[in-house]
């Protein structure tokens, strides 16, 4: 099955650490981490419309400005999360610049942050329109470890501990929708925007009777049209299949605690993201730097029943000797599993 996801690191695993999730079929993506996002592309980044920031150490957050940079002058909603003090952060980011021309710009780029602080979620919007002061009151809603929830995928979060709130990340998808090439294919129909039309029509649960019209250009630039039964349609080009699930954990200390909390939050995932950053045998460093060793890290993978294990976040010192690091955390997933 082709997932609806595709998550990829944004850097190698000795660089800032990040996640570039982009959706299938869709001009969207996700972000996890704000570090240095130079490796991706305007056109990747424009895509982005929510960001998860584990905290706000530099290696995590840097992106922020190349982030506004771009998105500067444009129409668009970006929504950021990120743990306690993260609203505050935001803003003083935001006024550190000088914006008395940006009224001149005709679109307006609205950001709204979100900050968990404890068992509560605090919401504030700043947008381009007035020069980023914060727009309107402060709004509280109770926090259930819920982040996002849409109809095809949530995003949950965990409070760890990394001598300062961090936290983990989890991507939940409901279900599936696998688009079947050869199905398109017989029916003469393209790959192309309405497809998310017709999966949220899916996740939506609407009528199998209602129709569905796709227009599109050919290549000729010619319009065509088809109509379509929802229902026939799905048996015709969708597969469905339970959804994926992608955990995202870094920047945490091994501690009792925080390794059960690491576990709950990526249990079953078919793909675990997880900072290896030391070899065991220094795991008195790792403590001091509240750090993950690499036996750790897999430990927390093997615990948690993962399909996937990817290690990142690799300390400095071990340049040229990554494979140990990978192996280290390979040996104990695959022993504990």
């Amino acid at each position: 099955m082709t997932p609806s996801f595709h998550p990829r690191l944004i850097n190698d695993r000795f660089s800032d650490p990040g996640l570039f999730i982009q959706f299938l079929f869709e001009r969207r993506a996700l972000l996890f981490d704000l570090g240095d996002l130079s490796p991706l592309s305007a056109r990747d980044l424009l895509k982005v419309t929510h960001v998860f920031v584990t905290h706000t150490h530099m290696d995590h957050f840097i992106g922020f400005d190349s982030l506004l940079r771009l998105l500067i002058g444009r129409d668009k909603e970006i929504h950021l999360f990120g743990p306690s003090d993260f609203i505050q952060k935001v803003q003083a980011k935001l006024s550190a610049y000088n914006w008395n021309l940006i009224e001149n710009y005709e679109d307006t780029l609205s950001l709204k942050v979100v900050e968990i602080q404890g068992e509560k979620l605090l919401m504030q919007g700043f947008n381009s329109s007035n020069r980023f002061e914060p727009a309107g009151d402060l709004q509280e809603r109770p926090f259930d470890g819920n982040l996002l929830s849409e109809k095809s995928f949530s995003v949950d979060a965990a409070i760890l501990d990394h001598k300062t709130d961090c936290i983990g990340l989890c991507l939940k998808e409901n279900f599936s929708i696998n688009i079947m090439k050869e199905g398109l294919k017989e029916l003469g129909l393209p790959v192309g925007p309405w497809l998310r039309e017709f999966k949220e029509a899916i996740y939506e649960g609407r009528n199998p009777a209602q129709t569905l019209r796709i227009v599109w250009q050919d290549r000729d630039m010619v319009t065509r049209e088809r109509c379509f039964a929802l229902g026939e349609l799905k048996e015709r080009i969708a597969r469905i299949s339970p959804g994926q699930k992608i955990t995202y954990i870094t920047d945490i200390i091994g501690s009792p605690k925080n390794i059960e909390k690491a576990v709950n939050l990526a249990l079953e995932s078919n793909r675990l993201f997880i900072e290896s950053s030391f070899l065991d045998k220094e795991r008195d460093v790792a403590r001091r730097k509240y750090h993950l060793t690499a036996r750790e890290a897999g430990l927390i993978a093997a615990r948690a029943r993962v399909k996937e294990l990817t290690p990142f976040h690799f300390s400095p010192r071990y340049f040229g000797r990554e494979e140990e690091l990978i192996q280290e955390a390979m040996r104990a997933f695959r022993s504990e599993s």
